[in-house]
């Protein structure tokens, strides 16, 4: 194919050459450039509809904006058309009634999980711990939407759902850490100014790499537009590169990976000696992990024979995976690696965003798994369910594909300009960012939420990192943190979820002012 494009390139281009009048209507280069950058940029549109609902014992009006906002730079060009949906209550006063902003993470990744998973008005139909791959998909009244507490804007960053970039707009002007937090926070300020909601108490809530943005997020909003939230959420966030990536030769994930690992174990009835409860068990996976095992990683060659053989049989007994295995591994595995060994002798392998859902090998000898049992089981349902949701009830009329996951973190810019650093540091830790924010708005609140069995933000790289804010100690306890027995979008688990709309819905009373 590569040999065939070059000789017609080939061919072409002797064309123009012997048969001159091939060219006659080409532009010279710089004419050529002038057209191409007044091609005429994509109008931003929405559709708005009417709608009722059941939330809570009482029926709520409300009306829905469902399609892009055109997004300038700062000489006045369009660099990009944001996708989002508003969800906005009838009767509501827009200067007193709370708005939640809400996003997904990835990065890449669209905000149709919490939007159809657990903060709209409709939700997915989802059998946990099943397989959700065969229709016909439903979606129900979700009791447990935030729409009775709050107004709600899902938004979908550059590169996901229907948003995209236009006019002058670059992949590079958006895909980063630093490029996300601005052009988010453009966002929202540019909402806040179309929508008239500047005197509304204001929320915002990331989930997974969410997270990362939430922090650099609510820094960006003060410092550069002097808007003052309310509240974060935090859902199985992800918040520091460097604690929350095992493999990349760092001991402290490693460290905090390992009461997940044994919280996976212990659901799978894959430890030689299972306690009958999980919490009890964590607590000394914690203070293993903590006071034996960590040590022995910080003396690295300096560790002696004993000191080893103490640790391998702590990651025995706590993770079900054999002494000799991780001996082989120098004490250390990723999540790839305890996924694919932990049931291997089941011919099993262990989801990694939810530890409690399990799938077929693809290939026994293999040492990390190659697919995710959890995505597999769930996002066939949700993307069907969005897509017939958006077209037919809010009528957005689009011959795009809403893009679930553009798998934009191989691209993405890592760099990131923390507050007290002057150059960019290409282990990008926000948490740096939020701290500074609550220390200048002290009346700022954070909630996190966080399952046991996620793998993909454990919760104690989420614990490690509140604990190593650099926060005066009368500010620690402006930070709550809730825990759910489920994994990563807890809110497929419905204990879980009811928990989490629980939880959400108390902290956005309590801090509406």
């Amino acid at each position: 194919m590569k040999n065939h494009n070059c000789m017609l390139a080939m061919f072409l281009m002797l064309a123009a050459v012997v048969q001159p009048g091939l060219a006659a209507d080409a532009k010279p280069e710089g004419e050529a450039k002038v057209a191409q950058s007044e091609k005429p940029v994509p109008e931003a549109k929405v559709w708005v509809t009417k709608h009722k609902s059941r939330i809570g014992g009482a029926s709520l009006a409300y009306t829905a904006t469902a399609g892009t906002m055109l997004i300038k730079n700062g000489d006045d060009e369009s660099i990009a058309l944001f996708g989002f949906t508003a969800y906005v209550k009838d009767d509501g006063d827009p200067r007193t009634r709370p708005i939640v902003f809400a996003y997904n993470g990835g990065p890449g990744s669209a905000s149709a999980w919490l939007h159809m998973g657990i903060l709209g008005p409709k939700r997915t139909v989802l059998q946990d711990l099943d397989t959700n791959a065969q229709g016909p998909f439903r979606t129900v009244e979700n009791e447990y939407s935030i729409l009775d507490r709050a107004d709600l804007v899902m938004i979908d960053p550059v590169g996901t759902g229907f948003s995209r970039t236009v006019g002058k707009g670059d992949q590079k002007d958006f895909w980063g850490v630093d490029q996300d937090i601005k052009s988010v926070s453009d966002f929202i300020v540019n909402y806040l100014n179309q929508y008239g909601r500047w005197a509304a108490p204001k929320f915002i809530l990331g989930e997974s790499y969410g997270g990362m943005r939430s922090a650099g997020v609510a820094y960006e909003l003060l410092t550069k537009h002097n808007v003052a939230l309310n509240g974060v959420v935090l859902v199985s966030p992800y918040l520091d590169l460097g604690s929350g990536n095992a493999g990349l030769q760092l001991d402290a994930p490693y460290v905090n990976f390992l009461s997940t690992y044994a919280a996976t174990a212990w659901y799978h009835n894959a430890l030689t000696q299972r306690p009958a409860e999980l919490l009890p068990f964590l607590r000394e996976a914690e203070a293993f992990a903590e006071d034996v095992y960590a040590p022995v990683l910080f003396k690295g060659a300096r560790a002696t024979a004993a000191e080893r053989q103490q640790v391998l049989a702590g990651l025995e007994r706590f993770t079900g995976v054999s002494a000799s295995y991780w001996g082989k591994a120098n004490l250390r595995m990723d999540e790839g690696h305890f996924l694919q060994e932990l049931m291997r002798e089941r011919g099993e392998i262990v989801g990694r965003i939810d530890t409690r859902y399990v799938g077929g090998t693809l290939n026994q000898l293999s040492e990390t798994t190659d697919y995710d049992p959890y995505s597999s089981a769930i996002a066939p349902a949700i993307v069907a369910t969005f897509n017939d949701y958006y077209r037919k009830e809010l009528e957005v009329e689009s011959d795009r594909e809403y893009v679930l996951s553009g798998q934009l973190y191989k691209d993405w810019d890592q760099r990131h300009k923390q507050p007290d650093i002057n150059w960019r540091v290409p282990i990008p830790n926000t948490s740096v960012d939020l701290a500074h924010a609550m220390i200048m708005n002290p009346k700022m609140k954070v909630l996190v939420q966080t399952g046991y069995f996620d793998l993909a933000c454990p919760y104690r790289t989420v614990e490690y990192v509140l604990e190593h804010l650099t926060l005066p100690s009368k500010l620690r306890d402006n930070i709550g943190v809730e825990y759910y027995e489920a994994g990563h979008m807890m809110y497929v688990h419905p204990a879980s979820m009811k928990k989490f709309k629980d939880d959400l819905a108390g902290f956005i009373d309590a801090n509406r002012g």
